[in-house]
């Protein structure tokens, strides 16, 4: 009778799982869109950026890119490159993902959580989550979005910015 083997006692540095984290902020201000995950959202207020101030998809993006040992959103898309000017973040994100699998990974699964004071943002969360799932490829299911305050406290809570975290898993 063969013995089997002990496993390895360390991990692969190649590991087929990876995880990441990213993190966006942009300031508020009136004249502006608010657009949070891939959805307009009415409000007379709106994020400040080069691009269409996404500050979900951003931190998504960087998380992804994270994962992936891929660098950060602004070394792929330039916030100094004219043709990203007014950019839909959708885009980018689709770009983030073609990154991955041409490295020969997909998305497992998104888990984020957005700072704002208002508007309140929990009526669109299921529309953030069909937008994001269907750009990563993957299951509703797999996308979690949530949302909360900063109880009036700093710039976030004052409702003069906008943050966002996002974590994920990506495997190969």
């Amino acid at each position: 009778m063969v013995e089997p083997e002990d496993p390895p006692l360390h991990l692969d540095y190649r590991m087929q799982i990876r995880t990441g984290f990213g993190i966006d902020v942009h300031r508020l201000a009136s004249g502006y869109n608010l657009v949070v995950g891939g959805v307009k959202i009415e409000s007379p207020f709106g994020a400040v950026g080069h691009s269409d101030a996404d500050v979900l998809l951003h931190a998504i993006c960087d998380a992804l890119l994270g994962a992936a040992n891929l660098r950060d959103i602004g070394f792929h898309f330039s916030d100094k490159d004219p043709k990203y000017k007014g950019i839909d973040s959708k885009i980018l994100l689709t770009g983030v993902l073609n990154l991955l699998k041409e490295k020969g990974y997909h998305v497992v699964n998104v888990d984020s959580t957005v700072v704002l004071e208002k508007p309140k943002l929990n009526p669109h969360v299921p529309a953030m989550c069909e937008v994001i799932a269907k750009i990563l490829e993957v299951d509703i299911d797999a996308i979690s979005v949530k949302a909360t305050t900063h109880e009036l406290v700093d710039s976030f809570g004052e409702g003069r910015a906008i943050k966002a975290y996002a974590s994920c898993l990506i495997q190969k």
